[in-house]
């Protein structure tokens, strides 16, 4: 049971109206990135393995923070995040156009599609939820069980959705937990006790500093 380390990818392009649009990082989302991999750098972090989704956001994080490092980069579509987009489009046409403007409409919103998207009560998506959960599942056991530490960098949706198989929480948390991810964080997961224990949430030890408290985004 290996040593797994989850690093939700730079912020993107945040004003996208599409996922083709979204799918890239900002200036800022580069520079999160290699300010990450300089602080693995001077703390000594080292990874066997280091994997990450087809998406473009996601090999741009790992390149940035210089993954080269750890070895060739596997790409692998299971690490791809939820199809935000689909399920908007889709609740769309159920439910009426939305337009949310602040932070709250947007949590609102969130917890309207994971809900639905949840109980199979959205047409025409592009993604189950039982597929989506299967498949965070599935390769989080199969990189687990190969030799050595490894380094997955992925989504917020898709780390949130790790956290809940393992803590087992509800929807409002699960949502909760999809927000509060930070840009370019690190998740760990460790085996204690012959289980696979998850022991750091959301760090961000490479933009604790005060002339980096700007640089600190959500989306």
């Amino acid at each position: 049971m290996g040593y797994l380390t989850l690093v939700r990818h730079g912020q993107a392009n945040s004003g996208a109206t599409d996922e083709a649009g979204y799918d890239q990082l900002s200036k800022l989302g580069h520079q999160q990135s290699r300010w990450l991999g300089e602080h693995l750098d001077d703390t000594g972090h080292g990874f066997s393995r280091v994997y990450c989704g087809t998406m473009r956001r996601h090999r741009e994080t790992a390149e940035s923070l210089g993954s080269h490092r750890y070895g060739p980069l596997e790409q692998d579509e299971r690490l791809n995040e939820f199809p935000y987009y689909s399920l908007r489009a889709a609740y769309e046409r159920q439910f009426g156009a939305v337009n949310p403007t602040t932070q709250t409409e947007f949590a609102d919103l969130l917890t309207q599609l994971l809900s639905h998207w949840e109980r199979d009560a959205l047409d025409d998506v592009t993604e189950s939820y039982s597929e989506f959960s299967g498949r965070v599942s599935a390769v989080m056991e199969e990189i687990a069980s190969g030799e050595g530490p490894a380094l997955l960098v992925t989504s917020g949706g898709f780390i949130s959705t790790a956290i809940r198989h393992t803590l087992g929480f509800e929807l409002e948390t699960w949502t909760q937990t999809c927000l509060a991810t930070l840009n370019t964080s690190v998740h760990k997961w460790e085996p204690i006790a012959g289980k696979r224990q998850l022991t750091q949430f959301n760090a961000v030890p490479h933009l604790d500093r005060s002339d980096r408290l700007d640089a600190k985004t959500y989306i």
